[in-house]
């Protein structure tokens, strides 16, 4: 009852929270929503440098932000400041980064610099360079309703598979072993929510969602797509999770668990739905 009620009021408060951002401040191409994305970024790297350390795989808490917000850094200022794009010289930056400071460790320190460059290399890259392609929408035409249609597509998701799940997985769970509560019925209300978001953006938003010849059809594919993506993401974390021998990534979110457990499916999501908006749209 309790992890219901923490859920009932991120959906009071939480969506209206995101609507409110994407809607009342289009300034600088979303520029508070990307700050956002960054921060998020930011605490998603130092929730994965946490479930890495389980392994001993350990980096410093500051090596840790920069390398984790270098990407969506990088999109911030090509969108919201029309800086010439800076991702591949950040990336490089961060990469040799990573590989030259080793070089200068201690002698009984070289042990552990494999370690410490793999941990390096994954909060490089999760989830701040798939968060990165939320930013990167805001370069579309009738960029806020592209933004918010992603992301209730993907709330549609997590919460309709989370409801249908309790109410009718009862003997259906355990098809993945990654997930074992994770159930058909859940999946099915999941990929359901997402499609009928999509498909309800093609018929009410046509500015935006706009495909003369199936644009039904191509509502269809964006849901089932971004619907897809969004399980495989909540499903990878939760290995990661099982994998450190934990229950959530962290305890920041209530009623979620840390910023991974609340990121994991639009992490994953956000580059495949760009990708399907641009071929099916644009």
């Amino acid at each position: 009852m309790k992890k219901l009620i923490q859920r009932v009021l991120i959906f009071i408060i939480g969506l209206p929270l995101v609507v409110l951002i994407v809607v009342v401040f289009p300034y600088r191409q979303y520029l508070v929503l990307n700050v956002v994305v960054i921060i998020f970024s930011a605490l998603g790297a130092l929730e994965l440098r946490g479930l890495l350390a389980k392994k001993n795989l350990v980096i410093s808490t500051p090596e840790t932000v920069i390398l984790g917000i270098l990407g969506p850094m990088a999109a911030l200022l090509r969108v919201s400041f029309a800086v010439p794009d800076l991702f591949p010289l950040f990336m490089m930056a961060g990469l040799s980064w990573v590989l030259i400071s080793r070089v200068f460790s201690r002698e009984h320190a070289f042990e552990k610099a494999l370690l410490q460059t793999t941990t390096a290399f994954s909060v490089m890259i999760y989830p701040g360079i798939f968060l990165l392609w939320i930013i990167r929408m805001a370069l579309f035409p009738e960029a806020g309703m592209v933004i918010l249609v992603f992301l209730l597509s993907v709330f549609a998701n997590d919460s309709l598979a989370w409801a249908t799940g309790m109410l009718l997985g009862r003997g259906n769970q355990g098809i993945i072993p990654a997930s074992p509560k994770k159930s058909v019925a859940g999946f099915a209300g999941g990929f359901t929510g997402s499609i009928l978001v999509c498909i309800g953006a093609v018929l009410c938003i046509p500015q935006a969602f706009t495909r003369e010849d199936f644009s039904f059809f191509a509502g269809l594919i964006l849901g089932f797509g971004t619907a897809l993506a969004a399980s495989l993401g909540d499903l990878a974390e939760s290995v990661l999770k099982r994998s450190a021998g934990v229950k959530d990534s962290g305890i920041i979110m209530p009623g979620r668990g840390g910023v991974l457990d609340s990121v994991d499916s639009i992490a994953l999501a956000a580059p495949v739905f760009y990708g399907l908006y641009l071929l099916l749209f644009r």
